[in-house]
């Protein structure tokens, strides 16, 4: 079945998994890794697909309107203003984490939120991402 979907599957899997969808793009990932569609395409897929929905996930967070946030993404302002200190203290650096289950949607989000340089946002969470989905490639294979 996975390799069916293959890796416009993967990709679009990976893109929902960074938004707003609560599920693992890593056993997606695996998933597909294991339905025999080769490492290197499921790589790029899931990581361009990953590091797109992350990089919505900033751009909602950069237009800032409470209720949007709230309503879309489920994220209350006080949540927001938690991530204040780290934001604060890490920089762009948090977009590096943007890849970690739940916390990372929401660094996503303040880090456009707060408007830090999307650029540099967005080059630190793509290594990030890749860094990840390097990780389980590795260990699979």
């Amino acid at each position: 079945m996975l390799a069916s979907w293959g890796i416009w599957g993967l990709f679009v899997g990976s893109f929902l998994a960074a938004t707003v969808v609560p599920f693992s793009s890593d056993v997606l990932f695996v998933g597909v890794l294991a339905a025999g569609v080769p490492a290197w395409a499921c790589f790029i897929s899931a990581t361009a697909g990953n590091w797109l929905g992350g990089l919505t996930s900033y751009g909602l967070g950069w237009l800032g309107k409470w209720e949007w946030l709230e309503r879309w993404l489920h994220v209350k302002p006080e949540t927001l203003e938690k991530q204040k200190s780290l934001v604060d203290r890490w920089g762009v650096l948090l977009a590096l984490l943007t890849w970690v289950p739940i916390v990372g949607d929401v660094f996503a989000i303040a880090l456009g939120f707060y408007r830090l340089n999307a650029w540099k946002c967005a080059l630190f969470m793509l290594i990030g991402k890749a860094a990840r989905f390097l990780l389980w490639m590795l260990l699979f294979m």
